[in-house]
């Protein structure tokens, strides 16, 4: 594979760059929220992707009967960096978890219903897998639906439970959930739905993390969903799930923020004196300098891997053919770059002294104080989307062929 840009992937690569040039503001693009920059939860930052949308680039892989373009993935791939290594909302759930899945799974009613919402974004969704004994083993969720015909005789499921680590809940207008419809098979008892998330029997709690941000606990008491806001077929929801969770673990954790805090240490480490020598002429500090930068250049061509096998898979699915989703791909570069994003902040602390753990956007702290907040945000980095021992469980079972108990 071409681990390189063509000149027409550069060439929009630099319209990207402009467009974001054009919008560069505070209020759109922030580092200092680290990865949760990605979300669009402010009506700044959702008139912004609106615009995104309108310069037709939500949707690019989609097929042309949807409203997309059936371009390659790498696109997606350039447009999300970019959008990613300043700061700003990315394409997210709505284009690659709910759209994609809609698209392969969906019914007519669901995508006429959707799909335009989300290529002007006109709509945001909350994810709801997590639940308090059901967290990187989304196999596990308990949230019951019961089949249920209410007053007007409309036929659908009553939903009753708690969700966790919702991280939208609280301005998204959608829920895409996953509920338990079988109670007697694990995997085979799982259905997807969409809930509208203003629905009466929804109570959100804020939970704030670490990392200064907000997820939630989403409680759903006595909720009815309509039969015809079942995603797919019925009980087959943790295949859906599991497809989808490919685009999450890559989506979610772009190569681009750990790129951008590198090159903040790097420019620290050579512009800095120390007791009155250079810190770049440190040989231990030259030489952790090295490996960082390696790794850092193995996580990026780790994500163009993943995107190559994706684009392979998107033209198998378009054909009508018989395809195995990239997980081991996903969970390689989930694992290693997360893990070394943690490595990163690790180095940033030691490497910025005490000085380093002064809160971020201290002017006079080392680096700005960036290194704090990358430190906080790491942890978030290696459980969300699945901890680094599920991925480490995937890449074993399914790339090496162990068996489950080894």
């Amino acid at each position: 594979m071409d681990f390189e840009y063509s000149e027409d992937q550069q060439a929009f690569n630099k319209e990207v760059i402009a467009f974001c040039d054009d919008h560069d503001t505070i209020e759109i693009f922030d580092v200092t929220r680290e990865n949760m920059a990605q979300i669009v939860d402010t009506p700044e930052r959702r008139a912004f992707m609106k615009e995104v949308g309108h310069q037709g680039w939500l949707g690019i892989t989609w097929p042309t009967e949807y409203g997309g373009q059936e371009g390659e993935g790498v696109y997606e791939y350039i447009l999300n960096e970019e959008l990613a290594g300043r700061g700003g909302p990315q394409i997210g759930k709505g284009v690659g978890i709910i759209g994609k899945t809609l698209i392969a799974h969906g019914s007519d009613f669901l995508k006429d219903m959707f799909l335009p919402m989300i290529l002007e974004n006109d709509v945001e969704f909350a994810v709801g897998y997590s639940e308090p004994n059901a967290g990187s083993d989304a196999a596990s969720m308990r949230m019951k639906g019961v089949p249920h015909t209410n007053a007007d005789g409309k036929t659908g499921w009553l939903v009753n439970g708690q969700k966790t680590w919702t991280t939208s809940a609280h301005f998204a207008e959608w829920y895409w959930c996953g509920v338990r419809t079988d109670q007697d098979n694990k995997h085979l008892g799982i259905s997807l739905m969409l809930i509208p998330m203003d629905d009466p029997g929804i109570t959100i709690n804020g939970i704030w993390t670490m990392g200064d941000e907000r997820t939630n606990e989403v409680w759903l008491d006595n909720v009815f969903v309509p039969d015809e806001f079942v995603v797919g077929e019925v009980n087959y929801g943790f295949k859906y799930i599991s497809q989808a969770l490919d685009l999450e673990r890559f989506t979610m954790f772009t190569y681009a923020p750990i790129k951008q805090r590198l090159d903040l240490l790097t420019e620290y480490v050579r512009t800095t004196v120390r007791d009155g020598e250079p810190l770049k002429n440190d040989p231990v500090i030259r030489s952790r300098m090295a490996s960082l930068h390696t790794e850092a250049e193995v996580a990026r061509v780790m994500g163009l891997k993943f995107v190559a096998e994706a684009v392979k898979v998107e033209a198998l699915v378009r054909a009508g053919k018989e395809y195995q989703p990239p997980t081991v791909i996903a969970s390689e570069y989930k694992l290693f770059a997360t893990e070394l994003s943690r490595r990163l902040a690790d180095a940033s602390m030691d490497i910025g002294g005490p000085g380093s753990q002064l809160r971020v956007k201290t002017e006079d702290a080392p680096m700005a104080g960036r290194s704090e907040s990358t430190y906080r945000y790491t942890v978030i980095d290696t459980i969300g989307g699945g901890s680094s021992e599920i991925q480490k469980n995937i890449i074993a079972r399914r790339g090496l062929g162990l068996p489950k108990n080894f």
